[in-house]
């Protein structure tokens, strides 16, 4: 069953309520395809055990029509295109076999296709569902200053235009793109650029809508339409980018429209000729309904997904989530790769890595590092709580701070045993290191400098390897981070290729130059910044624990443990599982195609026939089923 649907346009100026999430039932889809499985697992056990057909002949029924009624509806619109849709082929193979006494064969493969199409429609929703609440990042109103700054009006953020003046309060979110007039803070742009850690921000710096301001107040003179913004940007890229990868299919479903017309067409000769010849009625029908069902793509469609599926469970008990077939068959076919920094390489928060006492301080690495966490300790600012763990890591005791300030954009300030002590920003020393420097002064007397990093993921180098032996080339790094930092991380990890500074577009960007040399690209991010280059890769990989929503829900597949090993892991089960698909494939063709010959030139017995079609598909499902066994994630965990 293959479905096309896209998500729904998003217009920036209507943002959805917070939160707001499809729920299951929600769907017709899903309604009905549960209205028809428990109809038939309510008359299974009747049928098996004997009862009069009056007890579950109803709930057949029941579930022939709510499993059956939608794809035979769209069907038969197909067919008034001049398309012949292979759901229909479905729904007449089971009307076909309820004809002929096979009645709970038909029954089951409504409920498969039925829940096969919930499924699907679940999961575009809550994409869906995901790039509506991206505009929740931004704030809904703004408070806009009149021309001489006196005049303070709250006003929807869609109302702003290009030259207005905005206040941005300590803990607001920025409601416009524009550029700093007045004030200093620091600004959390994780979710547009990726960057770990806040910016400083003073005039003549831009600013993002949607970002978090820090705890200075600021006035900004608004530089883009809302609807040009980054983060309206960032939605129409991936729904841009979803549309384009909506019409994907599993591979067996590329070639649906022939078969199906193949098969319609033979049954019709079937039941055809043999009247033509004198046939009775009676012995034509039994021929062309058994034609039907032993020519019919079940077996073919099961040799198709217990492989997959297997690999998708499989991988699934090791902390990976695949959405769907199509994508566990997707991410068998990259050859090339590209991974976001902060998050995904890195854990995405800082450590202190280094910490030097100035010469003529009187202070030892220790006694640096307390006295500077002394005077953190109040401090709310990411990177003071950084100082602090660090010292407590060393298990060092911190003397109490009095007369605690925090000054904007520059850091803090604190009396320590009697000493003025000062904590902030020595600048971004981006020649020399790849972190953030700390000036400490005691006094108004420079005494020592910490540096801070976003820590490598211990498992970041072997990740990198591994994903260059399965692609056969070094993965793209793509970062909104500065350059020092992306470059640091990338001779770490062994990665030779490196694109910093990038915003959200500029990641799609180079996704997409990739894939047009013929590539096909695997994207592994974990946040908002990632997920138009999520949506536009070939195959997209997010990492669970610290991804945002959307990045979630846009990728093909969760990195639940945020394991980067686990990945190209993954993609080699994909491999296996395809090959077991050609395997199968194979096997479900050869045993159809000796039970049509039988049909048709000589007298195979009905019963013999449906025996042999669900022989066959038992056959390719245990085949594939192969995958389940913990020895196949081993395998594919090692390359084996």
């Amino acid at each position: 069953m293959s479905t096309t649907l896209a998500p729904p346009p998003v217009r920036p100026s209507a943002p959805s309520a917070p939160g707001r999430r499809t729920r299951v039932l929600a769907l017709p889809e899903a309604r009905w395809a549960l209205a028809s499985t428990l109809a038939f697992l309510l008359a299974l056990p009747l049928d098996l055990t004997g009862a009069p057909a009056w007890l579950y002949g109803p709930l057949y029924v029941i579930a022939y029509a709510a499993g059956g009624w939608e794809p035979a509806l769209e069907g038969l619109r197909a067919l008034r295109e001049k398309t012949l849709d292979v759901d229909l082929l479905m729904i007449v193979a089971a009307l076909g076999a309820a004809a002929i006494g096979q009645v709970l064969d038909g029954a089951l493969l409504i409920v498969i296709f039925a829940t096969s199409g919930a499924l699907e429609a679940l999961a575009t929703a809550r994409t869906a569902d995901s790039v509506r609440g991206l505009l929740d990042l931004a704030p809904t109103t703004a408070t806009r200053l009149s021309a001489d700054g006196t005049v303070e009006e709250t006003v929807p953020t869609d109302q702003l235009a290009v030259g207005d003046v905005v206040l941005v309060r300590p803990g607001e979110r920025i409601g416009a793109d524009g550029r700093v007039l007045e004030g200093e803070s620091d600004a959390d742009q994780a979710t547009i650029t990726g960057e770990p850690l806040p910016v400083p921000k003073a005039p003549g710096d831009e600013v993002f809508a949607g970002t978090l301001n820090g705890t200075g107040a600021l006035r900004v003179r608004v530089e883009r339409d809302p609807a040009d913004s980054v983060i309206a940007r960032i939605v129409t890229l991936v729904e841009e980018a979803s549309e384009t990868k909506a019409p994907t299919q599993l591979f067996i479903e590329k070639v649906e429209q022939r078969y199906a017309v193949g098969v319609v067409a033979a049954t019709l000769a079937v039941f055809a000729v043999p009247l033509a010849f004198g046939s009775d009625l009676t012995s034509a029908l039994l021929r062309a309904m058994t034609f039907m069902i032993v020519a019919s793509p079940c077996a073919v469609v099961l040799a198709t997904m217990p492989p997959l599926l297997s690999a998708i469970a499989n991988a699934g008990r090791h902390g990976v989530l695949i959405k769907s077939a199509v994508a566990m068959e997707r991410l068998g076919e990259i050859d090339a790769a590209a991974i976001d920094k902060t998050g995904t390489l890195t854990e995405g928060t800082p450590e202190v890595t280094e910490v030097r006492p100035l010469p003529g301080s009187g202070l030892d690495e220790d006694a640096l590092l307390a006295l500077a966490a002394a005077a953190e300790h109040p401090s709310e600012h990411p990177l003071g709580r950084a100082v602090v763990t660090a010292a407590r890591t060393r298990g060092l005791s911190l003397a109490p701070a009095a007369d605690f300030a925090a000054v904007p954009g520059q850091g803090v300030s604190a009396t320590v045993e009697g000493c003025k002590v000062t904590v902030g920003r020595a600048g971004e020393c981006a020649d020399e290191t790849s972190g953030t420097m700390i000036l400490v002064v005691r006094d108004g007397t420079p005494v020592g400098t910490l540096t801070l990093t976003d820590r490598l993921r211990h498992d970041a180098p072997a990740a990198i390897v591994a994903l260059t032996a399965v692609t056969g080339t070094s993965p793209v790094l793509l970062t909104g981070d500065n350059r020092a930092a992306a470059a640091q991380v990338a001779a770490d990890t062994g990665i030779t290729d490196v694109r910093a500074g990038l915003l959200p577009e500029g990641k799609v960007d180079a996704v997409r130059t990739l894939q047009s040399d013929g590539r096909k690209v695997l994207f592994v991010g974990d946040g908002v910044n990632d997920a138009p280059a999520l949506a536009a890769a070939h195959s997209g990989v997010a990492m669970g624990r610290a991804g945002s929503d959307l990045a979630l829900e846009t990728a093909d597949a969760v990195v639940v443990r945020d394991e980067l090993t686990a990945i190209p892991a993954v993609v080699r089960l994909s491999r296996t599982a395809r090959r077991l698909v050609a395997q199968n494939l194979v096997i479900a063709g050869a045993c159809i195609a000796v039970l049509v010959v039988w049909d048709l030139a000589g007298n195979l017995p009905l019963p013999l026939g449906v025996a042999g079609h669900e022989g066959s598909t038992v056959l390719v499902g245990l085949n594939g089923l192969r995958l389940l066994r913990e020895s196949a994630w081993r395998k594919a965990a090692t390359g084996a």
